[in-house]
């Protein structure tokens, strides 16, 4: 028997009314987008229904934003001061410029899976945006995907010329370092399929060796690395 779906009314709460400042309302409303979204898709919810959860008037909604196009963007604008990513790409560039292999890959994979576990609801928005094949995808993409794939691929072209990687398609080596935190975001964050008992930290050594490893030539791989978070071995992910 299939599972009932979720009324898209119950997410409305009464709401008591009171005055806010144009920012703070802004915010506001761009949060309860991103939970409906995240929810219903982009097809099963509507600015109504967003307006009636932020307890305002559609009107209002399109005051703030006059298209749809606009709150996408400032929904994606939002999300990426929030969680500092500007910030981090700056630091990625100084990791990439002083040669520290390591340390980049682990941030990279780091960034991801502390993304899926701090804010599940814009990863599953974003996975239902790329199943809509919706134009947030897209403005996603163009904003972040394809820089960040830009970036480390010309990092490890780079890194190949010097001798530091074996040589293979750099394009590769990045879906290579990106799959691993991405599907496991996916399957234990989105999906709630918990398969895999060991930490955080661990899991995210694992995961560099691995393609740091796939990476250096072969007189150059790890051997007998000693873990950092060892100490952490006997959590699990929560």
């Amino acid at each position: 028997m299939p599972a009932p779906r979720t009324d898209i009314r119950s997410l409305a709460k009464p709401v008591v009314r009171h005055r806010m400042s144009r920012d703070d309302r802004r915010q506001q409303l761009i949060e309860v987008a991103v939970k409906f979204f995240s929810e219903f898709g982009f097809q099963g919810a509507s600015t109504k229904s967003i307006a009636e959860a932020a307890g305002v008037t559609e009107a209002l909604i399109y005051r703030h934003f006059s298209t749809k196009e606009q709150l996408y963007s400032a929904i994606l604008d939002y999300k990426l001061q929030q969680s500092g990513t500007h910030e981090w790409i700056g630091e990625l560039y100084e990791l990439a410029e002083a040669g520290k292999d390591e340390e980049l890959l682990r941030s990279v994979a780091g960034r991801i899976l502390e993304a899926y576990r701090k804010d599940p609801d814009f990863q599953r928005l974003m996975f239902r945006a790329a199943l809509e094949n919706h134009d947030f995808s897209m403005l996603t993409t163009e904003k972040v995907g394809l820089p960040l794939f830009g970036f480390l691929r010309d990092y490890i072209a780079r890194r190949q010329s010097a001798g530091a990687f074996r040589k293979c398609d750099p394009g590769v080596a990045v879906f290579a370092l990106l799959a691993l935190p991405v599907y496991f975001g996916i399957v234990s964050r989105l999906f709630g399929i918990k398969v895999v008992k060991t930490s955080e930290e661990d899991l995210l050594d694992m995961a560099t060796d691995l393609i740091l490893n796939g990476l250096l030539p072969s007189d150059r791989k790890l051997k007998n690395r000693t873990r950092r978070s060892s100490r952490s071995s006997s959590k699990e992910i929560h």
